[in-house]
């Protein structure tokens, strides 16, 4: 239970940052290039597979936004459309770039915990 609060606050965080941004952490190119400044490697063909899942995932989040709706119930599916989007991109990257990227997720996931107070 503490767990999906914990997720859902960081949901929510996410969702009013991405909401004031346009975009969770920026428009699907400049997540696409922070990627490939943050993992080694990542190729013009990985780069572009990536920014078709950023794209597909920002479509789906604004169109959950502007159909307002139930916030819990928003913030489960944001959760799992941001699982979807990492499985995806995983699926793309190298097994060392996989690794890389799920260390992100996870760092990010423990800065939000910290930002919270737990």
């Amino acid at each position: 239970m503490k767990k999906l609060l914990l997720v859902s606050a960081f949901v929510l965080g996410v969702s009013a940052v991405s909401f004031a941004q346009g975009r969770m952490g920026g428009t699907p190119d400049q997540q696409v290039e922070r990627l490939k400044t943050q993992i080694a490697g990542i190729t013009d063909a990985q780069a572009a597979k990536i920014k078709v899942v950023y794209e597909t995932q920002a479509k789906s989040r604004d169109s959950l936004m502007q159909a307002g709706g139930d916030m819990q119930a928003n913030m489960a599916t944001f959760m799992k459309m941001r699982e979807t989007a990492n499985a995806k991109i995983k699926a793309v990257l190298t097994p060392e770039q996989a690794t890389a990227f799920q260390k992100q997720v996870d760092e990010q996931a423990a800065q939000m915990r910290q930002r919270m107070g737990n």
